[in-house]
């Protein structure tokens, strides 16, 4: 979309807790087309990534603790 003056409107950058959210929510699947839309507009793929695989890792460690705690 563009200003009447045929300027692009200054995009706001994500936060570090908007990228958590949209991270957390595609690893449930819950998002929606306008939130899809809107962090496409915003997000860093660089932060995406590394939080991404922060998250993962968080996940994995979690699994493994909760398994070590099951087995005994």
């Amino acid at each position: 979309m563009m200003q009447a003056d045929g300027r692009q409107p200054a995009r706001r950058k994500a936060g570090i807790v908007d990228t958590f959210r949209a991270v957390g929510a595609s690893f449930f699947g819950v998002r929606g087309r306008r939130s899809h839309e809107r962090d496409l507009a915003g997000l860093d793929p660089v932060r995406v990534v590394v939080v991404g695989v922060l998250a993962a890792a968080a996940f994995v460690a979690v699994l493994v603790m909760i398994a070590r705690a099951a087995a005994g």
